[in-house]
């Protein structure tokens, strides 16, 4: 393998920063927090829907 193509392109490097940097800004700021609310949101709904089923928890009720 040749040397040069062992060393890093100096003519795209602030390009490829640029894309970088728009990348982690994509992620952070939009994929993540929308993944994140739902991740929460697809839990509570499925708490939700077994204690719909299921009751709600606690001890359970006493006769009269």
């Amino acid at each position: 393998m040749s040397q040069q193509a062992l060393e890093p392109d100096k003519s795209g490097s602030a390009r490829t920063r640029r894309e970088e940097i728009f990348a982690f800004v994509v992620l952070a700021v939009l994929i993540w927090p929308v993944l994140a609310v739902g991740i929460v949101g697809g839990y509570g709904f499925i708490v939700w829907m077994y204690q719909i089923v299921f009751g709600p928890p606690g001890p359970p009720g006493t006769p009269h």
